[in-house]
């Protein structure tokens, strides 16, 4: 570790969580505002302060101080999102920026400083900027080192060359930001960054190890790490402006064509494939439309063209394609048209799928199956995507081919192998799962294996004991007898060699009109087959059928 450190330009906006607050969920930052994580306080507005709130605080405690506190939740999501345009407003003036965290960026400080003409002129040009583009009030700091320029914002003060070990010498221990090490020097008589500094570096590292050995080199002014700064995104988007509004779907489809060609161009340039493409539309009357399409990332020109020819096709004939209620049409033609790749992603990170990794023969069945929904429309092709639920019915959701591929529910984690046997397997006993332990999220879930056929509609069924009366299952999962014989619909008795259950599922209690209370049960008959039944309402019905 060699070099001096490099002039830092640092710009900070102070209580930055609770501006972010403001921005994003309109909390009044001028009023009394604490965000807490952790049931402690993070950081607080300056009318909280002057209540007596700080740092570190508990909540009840800050409450005490400041009965008219506005308690808000830590969210480093919305800081950084809401510090987005900062960024871009430092960007519009000066090259180069790294984003520290939310509500701190720093740059190199000889470009602006040669350039606006002096250290100080850039730092008033900034702040002036920023306020100006975003109305956020900032501070900045300059020093030797990004360590003490972020010290040096904290008053606005720019540190002469070569003087940044000098202005670090008088700051308390504090300063470093890492608690542990700070109350550690502290009972060790080590007050201020110029004592820490003064320490041996090798006695450092052997009594505080690397971490407390990177602290004394920043405590010494000696912080040279280069800054890493981030690449503005390219503009991937592409728009076409129209003369003549657009109001028939074979004009649209040519437009949407010539449009997604120039889409594929840029991304392929840039070696991205997309996840999620918006489409975005104007009127000739000033109407703004928008939709959002999700994809597996295996982007072509003419799956895009397809999937804004089918959300042209709804807007312009009124039609959403999907069911339900056709949406109004637009008062007039379309005279703008964007498409905007709302996310990107390498295409060597493009997950393999059923035909291999992303190549030629991928390429040729996904162009096969988008030319049929081209023909038939994006409902036509669909591929199963399996998820959470405690029923086989449940646990798969249909999506149209090329969508993205999420389950509409979360799954369970996987299962251990020492799951119950097969219902051929089964011992001639009830086994309640309350004796089981649930596997979250979703207890009373069906243990594998998983039957091969799901009945679209369940087959009412009788289920008899070896006595010929009805199988009983109480309100407290006591099987009246066990299962001996099935009867399906009107067919044949069949003789029951083994069965389990019941599983239990007691769902939606909370609303009566959608409440569902049923039991289920694995049996395997005497010619083989394996059935999943359900007994509902005193009903019993077969669900599914295993293979």
């Amino acid at each position: 570790m060699s070099g001096a450190p490099a002039r830092t330009l640092l710009l900070w906006c102070p209580d930055w969580p609770v501006l972010a607050a403001e921005i994003v969920d309109g909390v009044p930052a001028t009023d009394p505002v604490a965000v807490l994580h952790a049931n402690r306080v993070v950081a607080c507005s300056e009318r909280a302060r002057a209540e007596g709130v700080r740092r570190g605080l508990r909540r009840r405690e800050a409450q005490g101080r400041c009965p008219q506190l506005t308690v808000v939740d830590h969210d480093p999501a919305r800081d950084a999102r809401a510090f987005e345009p900062v960024v871009a407003a430092v960007e519009e003036v000066v090259a180069g920026v790294e984003v520290i965290r939310p509500g701190a960026c720093a740059l190199a400080a000889r470009g602006p400083s040669r350039y606006l003409g002096g250290e100080e002129a850039a730092a008033e040009r900034i702040v002036e900027h920023v306020a100006q583009t975003c109305a956020v009030e900032s501070q900045v700091g300059i020093a030797d080192g990004v360590f003490a320029a972020g010290l040096a914002a904290r008053d606005g003060r720019i540190v002469a060359p070569g003087g940044t070990p000098e202005f670090l010498a008088g700051l308390p221990v504090e300063a470093l930001g890492r608690p542990t090490l700070t109350d550690l020097l502290r009972r060790l008589g080590v007050r201020t960054l110029g004592d820490f500094a003064a320490l041996p570096a090798g006695d450092v590292l052997a009594r505080f190890g690397f971490d407390g050995a990177l602290a004394h080199r920043l405590a010494a002014g000696r912080d040279h790490r280069p800054l890493a700064v981030r690449q503005p995104p390219a503009d991937l988007t592409v728009t076409a402006d129209h003369d003549e509004p657009i109001d028939r779907v074979d004009a649209a489809a040519f437009a949407a064509r010539t449009l997604a060609e120039q889409l594929h161009e840029r991304l392929a340039a840039h070696g991205l494939a997309c996840t999620r493409l918006g489409i975005e539309a104007v009127t000739a009357h000033g109407q703004e439309l928008h939709r959002v399409w999700r994809h597996d990332g295996l982007l072509t020109a003419a799956a895009i063209a397809d999937r804004v020819r089918w959300q042209l096709d709804g807007w312009l004939s009124g039609s959403n394609g999907r069911g339900g209620a056709r949406p109004a049409r637009p008062t007039a033609g379309i005279i703008r048209l964007r498409l905007v790749p709302d996310g990107v992603l390498a295409q060597a990170g493009l997950q393999p799928g059923l035909w291999g990794e992303t190549g030629e023969e991928r390429e040729r069945a996904h162009r096969a199956l988008s030319r049929v929904q081209g023909i038939l429309g994006p409902e036509a092709v669909v591929t199963a995507v399996l998820g959470g639920g405690r029923s086989p019915a449940d646990q798969v959701r249909l999506v149209p081919w090329g969508d993205e591929r999420l389950p509409a529910r979360p799954g369970p984690p996987p299962l251990p192998t020492a799951e119950p046997p097969p219902p051929a397997a089964a011992p001639e006993r009830a086994v309640s799962t309350r004796s089981r332990a649930p596997v979250p999220p979703w207890p009373g879930r069906i243990p594998p294996p998983a039957p091969a056929v799901v009945l679209p509609t369940p087959l009412p069924a009788a289920v008899h004991d070896a006595a010929g009366e009805p199988v009983v299952v109480s309100a407290r999962l006591a099987v009246s007898a066990a299962p001996a014989r099935l009867t399906v619909g009107a067919g044949r008795p069949a003789e029951i060699t083994g069965w389990v259950g019941p599983w239990p599922v007691d769902e939606r209690w909370w609303a009566p009109a959608e409440a569902r209370r049923r039991a289920r049960f694995q049996v395997c008959l005497a010619d083989g087959a394996a059935l999943l039944l359900a007994v509902e309402g005193g009903r019993w019905l077969v669900e599914a059928i295993y293979d």
